[in-house]
Formats: structure tokens, sequence, C-alpha cells
């Protein structure tokens, strides 16, 4: 396994994660894949091995560890990690695209140009993208949880089986090697599952909540944007409505010539004359 190309994914998916995806990651990574890596891989190690049968029927011990171990528990795991961690790298591939397209949109159109206010932020087609990652990925888990219950009768590894499979001769006894400390480990994988299924769906609710009250909002702010118009075109209407009844109520009732007089000579200015300016008649008499 190449770690640092195993790091840099995570780191990737990490960053465009919410907080519910970080816990989701946390507990996928410490919780599972070390868990697997470390201690898991040894404690099955060659469990056909450890698979005794009480007897010497050749071909027995094969059969009967076949029908109850169809799948081994440590290869069911390895693909459920496999399968789950898959579509976090979804949103990562799609940010990536985004990252590609404002590139070639800055090289077109200068480095001032954007495409994306922010090619990691959840909006649009990469909200979609997440939200479809988060169903896979629960839809994924429900389903290895429900083939390792039908596979192994409520996860339970019981000490002794009782096998009467062919070419065994009759009712064979086979012993598990370390059921304890395999059911142990079931039961740990098995709740680090659940916990990352209780994790997804928080994290869908949320995020279907946040884009909820956004909508509210947009609706909301449009709604009061549109009470202002109205309100608006109901003043402008009435102001309207007001000059048309004035209009109207001056063409029924028309006012007479006094009246127009009487306004017109109000409306004159007044000359007023100064006191200290008087008019005199030239002096015409002559004397002899």
């Amino acid at each position: 396994m190449d770690w640092k190309t195993f790091q840099a994914l995570l780191s990737g998916v990490n960053k465009y994660s919410t907080a519910f995806g970080r816990v989701w990651l946390s507990v996928v990574f410490v919780f599972r894949v070390l868990v697997y890596v470390v201690a898991a891989e040894r404690v099955w190690g060659d469990e056909q091995k450890d698979f005794d049968c009480n007897t010497k029927q050749p071909g027995c011990a094969n059969v009967c560890y076949d029908h109850f171990f169809p799948i081994s528990h440590i290869r069911l795991w390895a693909l459920q990690l496999i399968f789950v961690t898959c579509p976090s790298f979804m949103v990562v591939m799609h940010v990536a695209y985004r990252d590609d397209r404002e590139r070639k949109h800055r090289a077109k159109h200068g480095e001032d140009s954007k495409l994306y206010n922010n090619t990691g932020k959840k909006h649009g087609g990469l909200w979609w993208t997440y939200m479809i990652s988060l169903f896979v990925k629960t839809g994924i888990e429900i389903s290895f949880l429900y083939i390792l219950h039908r596979i192994y009768d409520s996860f339970d590894l019981p000490r002794v089986v009782k096998c009467q499979v062919s070419p065994c001769p009759n009712t064979v006894d086979c012993y598990i090697g370390h059921p304890t400390e395999k059911k142990v480990f079931t039961y740990f994988m098995v709740g680090a599952s659940a916990l990352c299924i209780v994790l997804n769906i928080c994290e869908i609710i949320y995020l279907l909540s946040k884009r909820i009250a956004r909508c509210a909002n947009k609706i909301k702010t449009r709604s009061r944007h549109m009470n202002n118009h109205q309100q608006e075109y109901r003043n402008e209407n009435s102001y309207n409505n007001y000059n048309l009844n004035m209009a109207r109520r001056n063409l029924d009732n028309p006012p007479s010539f006094k009246d127009i007089e009487n306004h017109a000579f109000l409306q004159l200015p007044t000359l007023s004359i100064d006191k200290k300016i008087r008019a005199s008649a030239p002096n015409l008499s002559s004397t002899s």
C-alpha cells in the first residue's frame, strides 16, 4: 500500500468535508483501517489451518470450512473499506474538475476573472455530488452489515460447529481457532460500521437542514421585496388616482371667469413705488 498517496487522498477528503465528515474519516482511518491492518489480519491469519475437525476423511475439513465460512471476515472487511472510501473520492475529483475549469477560465479571460468564488464550497453540482456520496456510503455500509449478519448468524462465532456435508461420513464436530478473540473483533468492526452509518445520517440531515434554511431565507427575502414593490405601486396608484380625480372634478365644475381673474390677479407681482423717487414735470415757463 502506498501510504503517501492514501494520505494525500484522505487529506483532500478531510479538506472538503463538514464536521461530521471529518469525524467519519477519523473513525474510518483510526478505528477501522488501523485496527484492520495492525490487529485483525494477525488474529485471523491462515484460519483454515486452525479449523480442526474430528475426522481424517480427506476433503471433509475443507468442505466444512467452506460451508461455514463462504467468505472470510478479513476479506469481507477489506472489500467494505475499499467500497466505503471510494464515494468520498468523488468529491475530491469534482473539486479537481472545478479547479481545472477555473484555471482554464483564468488563462482565457485573465487572472482577475473568476468562474467560481470558491471551488471547494458545496453549492450547485458539488452539493449534489457530496449528497450522493453520503447516500452511497450509507447504502454500502448497510449492505455489508446485512451480508455479514446473514452469513454468520447475527455476527456470532461458536466454538464448535457440527458439519454434515459430503464427503464427511457422519456428523462431524469442527473447532474454530481463537473464537472469542475473533468475536470481539467482529463486534468492534460492526460497532464502528454502525457508528459510521449514524455519522452519515447526521451529515445528511445537517446538509438538508442547511439547504432548507437557505431556501427559506431566499423565499422570505423575495417575498419582502415583492411586498415593498407592491406597496410602492399602491402609493403611486393612489397618487395618480388623486390627480385623476382632481382633474375630473375640474372638468365637471369649470371655474368662472371671475375666479380666473381673481386668481390671476392674486398671482401678479405687486409693484412698489419708492418714496424717495419722485417724478417732477419739467419747468417750461420762460423768464424774460
